[in-house]
């Protein structure tokens, strides 16, 4: 027999925004698809009508596109086991239905809301089960003349899958090992509901990885308890021979505190929690997004690839290839991954540094436009090179170095009492006479003057430099002033000089 072609899938419910540990579950099945030459298929369960919210699938759709995850298979991608949204398969559902009751290892049951919320208030951790599914109103407890009319008059029902007592269940987990579970602990979950003609999570699930011919599920942590009811699903099919191997992710911790990371400790640490902004249709309440809050899509793939997973090297930084290349599931943890937001903060710098400068640029660019400057983007290039270093964003540029473009028109205050002495305007107005007679007004050129000017007069070279970045910056901060100075030019250099002896105190 032939070794199992590798096909995973990542199955989103169009719910609203997709939780980066979403992001990084869909991240681990397309590391693991391509370490084995293996398929990657999207699919969209949304069984539970009542859930849907417009315009999350396309969502959902966009943040891959932007973090270069891609799909071989699926909804908007086509392929042979479609359809892969799951309100499209009513009619496959149904035919896995009616086999299960058909083979006993499932039942109708007629129970309403309000007769099951009545049970859980008289029996203390109800559970509907082997031990109490003969007190329900169900086709197990009642005749079958009596059953079949209540299905042929319209009644609505649900149909539970029969878990037998007494059974070990062993799920196979490639990160966990053997979980070893007792049948007696499970419900006779809901499959099916006539309500709105659609499967459940656990049956469209079982059917879909089946027909789909998964050979992998990679899902969070969240699913393993839903994990022995479908080993026995599988069984109950007689698939037992396709049945995928399961691997469950470590949960996305709080940063602070223990729990699942969640939204709230997104807005209050200031963080995002979703890969894209969102619009909630239903709220208007908009919450930030990975791209919109300037982090490269890169980084995002790389901080989330090593939440959970370890590649047991020191090297932190992989391109998505090397990622592929270095994956292990067997790698990854078995307990929770805190959040490590700040880490995420890091890898963004880290991919600034080693971003070629006119990719930076171009974004560079609009913002500058956008505050109104006029400026080449050779020159824009310029700043990048001298200032990315400095910066996380490319949106933390502009309030760092807009001086590069716009002359101060104030002087930082807490700066001008520390740097600006009382014979500070004489040496600046000395300084401005100096740099009038550089021709070569280079880096290198303008150094080697002043310093020699500087050693002539026995001025202080902290004493000198202090004050002449506060009259071309405004404030104490920036590259070496020859940098400033050079890219400015002379005439601007010296314009910006006159205004600020003129402005700030004239001394004594």
């Amino acid at each position: 027999m032939s070794e199992r072609k590798v096909r995973v899938r990542f199955a989103p419910s169009p719910t609203g925004p997709l939780h980066i540990g979403g992001v990084r579950t869909a991240l681990f099945n397309y590391l693991f698809a391509r370490q084995h030459n293996g398929d990657l298929v999207f699919r969209i369960e949304d069984t539970d009508s009542n859930r849907f919210v417009p315009g999350a699938e396309e969502y959902i759709l966009e943040a891959f596109q932007w973090l270069g995850i891609k799909f071989d298979e699926g909804v908007s991608f086509g392929g042979e086991h479609g359809p892969y949204r799951q309100s499209e398969r009513r009619d496959i559902y149904k035919k896995y239905v009616k086999q299960l009751i058909d083979n006993g290892k499932a039942y109708y049951a007629f129970d309403t809301p309000e007769e099951l919320a009545k049970k859980r208030e008289e029996v203390s951790n109800f559970q509907y089960d082997a031990s109490t599914r003969m007190q329900m109103r169900n086709s197990l407890a009642l005749e079958r003349a009596e059953w079949e009319h209540l299905i042929t008059d319209g009644t609505q029902y649900t149909v539970r899958f029969k878990v037998e007592p007494g059974q070990e269940i062993v799920v196979n987990d490639m990160i966990r090992g053997d979980v070893h579970v007792k049948s007696d602990i499970l419900d006779d979950k809901v499959l099916y509901k006539s309500v709105d003609d659609l499967p459940t999570y656990h049956l469209a699930n079982i059917v879909d990885d089946h027909l789909m011919e998964i050979s992998h599920v990679i899902r969070g942590e969240e699913w393993l308890p839903s994990a022995p009811l479908h080993v026995l699903l599988y069984k109950a099919f007689g698939w037992e021979e396709t049945m995928p191997a399961f691997a469950h992710l470590p949960l996305l911790l709080k940063p602070e505190g223990k729990g699942k990371l969640s939204k709230r400790d997104g807005d209050r640490l200031g963080f995002p929690v979703f890969p894209l902004e969102w619009h909630d249709p239903k709220t208007n309440e908009v919450s930030s997004g990975y791209r919109e809050s300037g982090y490269f899509p890169e980084a995002v793939v790389n901080f989330l690839a090593l939440l959970g997973w370890n590649p047991g090297t020191e090297q932190e930084l992989f391109s998505l290839d090397e990622l592929v290349q270095a994956f292990d599931i067997r790698k990854c943890s078995k307990s929770g991954a805190k959040f490590d937001y700040q880490k995420g903060t890091w890898f963004n710098h880290e991919y600034m540094l080693r971003k070629d400068d006119d990719e930076i640029a171009r974004e560079f660019a609009a913002v500058v436009a956008n505050n109104g400057v006029d400026e080449s983007y050779e020159r824009v290039k310029q700043v990048v090179h001298m200032m990315k270093d400095r910066v996380n964003f490319v949106k933390e540029l502009w309030p760092l170095c807009s001086f590069f473009f716009i002359a101060p028109t104030e002087y930082d205050e807490k700066t001008t009492r520390k740097r600006w002495k009382d014979y500070s305007p004489q040496q600046m107005t000395e300084l401005m006479e100096v740099l009038s007679g550089v021709e070569d007004f280079s880096i290198e050129g303008q150094e080697a003057v002043v310093e020699k000017w500087m050693e002539d007069k026995g001025y202080k070279r902290g004493d000198i430099m202090n004050a002449f970045r506060l009259t071309l910056v405004g404030i104490g901060k920036g590259p070496g002033m020859f940098d400033i100075s050079a890219f400015l030019g002379k005439e601007e250099t010296l314009k910006r000089m006159k205004r600020a002896i003129e402005v700030l105190p004239s001394g004594k």
